[in-house]
């Protein structure tokens, strides 16, 4: 759907209205219709945050290439918006209801990234209710870039984004996947590298790269090339399942949605634990619910009610740790990180996805132009007698660090205050925090992402 500028003014009206509204003792939770964090936390005294009507493409321009977002707009209803005209955002995030202002307040990454960075890099304009409860419009190039610039991984403590102005590039209907096999990670790393640093593939330009890591003998580099016309196209929304594709096929032609969206249907390899792999109960679900947010929303039931753990402790099992981390790594560290989750970890799979930096972002550095690659692991794994949760994602820490990597935060942290702030570059985070939320009316990054408030 679309709206207008002046039902958005209407919207944005509203909700500077609603915040002022929420008692000063009170801290404001946006209210969205939907939620990809796994920080799942205690209610405390808050106050929901009423963000009716922000969730609507404003306007698609193919002649300068941008897009006019509401910040709760979900990229599934962007690309519905731009792929009509040939277009898609230089990065779409790989689950349909990730929003705009989640992805740029968060970190979104796809098979893009190694070319474009991460979801942010290509925004041009952000409209935030700040902290403090003013309506700004911060840009690069204006009085308030030190805000534009610190907002990603800012995870709503700043404030919070009520329009995006982003970058569009042109798009062909389909694309051509080439699945490489690898039995070593050292040459698994050094391929992505090459064919990240070339841009080529075969001596054919590439699009997309991203690969599945199985096991210490099995992982693939999955190259993507735009294509205008394809011999046949795959079907991964109804009983065949893209992440198996991989292994039986080297080559694969999707329709540019369905390439979007290959991983949605499954939430990865996710969509197993609740049986959905299942050729029976595959084949009585119905397609409208084999989505992300639909396990999403399990998951949150299960958090609450403990379903999981009562089932394992019926049948004698240890108890489980829920490890759902996305991690960065330089691609010359990558192999070691491998060796290290499968030993120590061995939980498979693992998404394996190279992003570039594109410039300098304060609350996530990473080194500009220097490749990474990030690892994706969700799922729960069983603890050793005589350890209790956090055992696992502890040592992922450690380990993300050692490499001279970095952490995602939209999942469990257990850092220290002083770690975290010389991780996520505390010097430059306070300073905007307390020129636009002087009164913490919104919690600190630390409070949020670590203790869970």
């Amino acid at each position: 759907m679309m709206t207008t500028m002046s039902t958005h003014q209407r919207a944005v009206e509203h909700i500077r209205q609603s915040y002022a509204d929420i008692p000063g003792d009170a801290a404001p939770r946006l209210a969205k219709a939907t939620s990809n964090l796994f920080r799942f936390r205690d209610s405390g005294k808050t106050a929901k945050l009423s963000a009716r009507d922000l969730d609507e493409v404003i306007s698609v321009d193919p002649d300068t290439l941008t897009a006019e977002v509401q910040g709760m707009t979900t990229y599934e209803h962007l690309v519905d918006a731009t792929l009509p005209h040939g277009l898609m955002p230089y990065v779409v995030p790989q689950l349909k209801t990730i929003t705009l202002g989640g992805a740029v307040t968060g970190l979104g990454i796809e098979s893009t990234s190694f070319r474009d960075g991460l979801p942010h890099e290509s925004v041009e304009e952000l409209e935030i209710l700040t902290g403090d409860g003013r309506i700004i419009v911060a840009r690069a190039d204006n009085e308030h870039q030190e805000l534009f610039r610190a907002f990603p991984n800012s995870y709503g403590t700043l404030g919070y984004a009520l329009r995006i102005r982003i970058k569009l590039r042109k798009v062909e209907p389909y694309v051509r996947l080439t699945h490489i096999r690898f039995t070593d990670a050292d040459k698994c790393m050094l391929a992505m590298q090459e064919i990240c640093e070339s841009r080529t593939y075969d001596g054919e330009p590439v699009d997309f790269v991203d690969g599945v890591y199985f096991d210490p003998q099995e992982m693939y580099v999955t190259v993507g090339r735009f294509a205008d016309r394809a011999p046949y196209t795959s079907d991964y929304t109804g009983m065949r399942i893209y992440y198996q594709s991989i292994k039986q096929r080297n080559r694969d032609w999707l329709t540019i949605r369905d390439y979007l969206w290959r991983w949605d249907t499954d939430w990865f390899w996710c969509s197993r634990a609740f049986g959905v792999q299942q050729p029976v109960v595959r084949s009585l679900m119905p397609r409208r619910w084999m989505r992300s947010d639909v396990y999403r929303k399990l998951v949150a039931l299960d958090r609450r009610y403990g379903v999981i753990a009562r089932i394992d402790r019926w049948r004698h099992q240890p108890v489980q740790e829920s490890v759902i981390q996305d991690v960065e790594v330089p691609v010359e560290q990558g192999a070691r990180f491998l060796e290290f989750f499968h030993d120590k970890v061995g939980m498979t799979p693992v998404w394996m996805c190279p992003l570039r930096a594109t410039g300098d972002w304060p609350l996530y550095p990473l080194e500009p132009g220097k490749l990474y690659v990030n690892f994706g692991f969700w799922g729960l794994v069983p603890l050793p007698r005589g350890q209790f949760d956090g055992y696992y994602n502890r040592l992922i820490e450690t380990s993300v660090h050692e490499l001279d990597g970095h952490k995602s935060l939209y999942s469990t942290s257990y850092y220290g205050r002083d770690q975290f702030w010389q991780l996520y570059n505390g010097d430059g985070y306070w300073p905007v925090k307390r020129e636009y939320d002087p009164d913490g009316r919104l919690l600190d990054l630390y409070d949020k992402c670590v203790r869970g408030r």
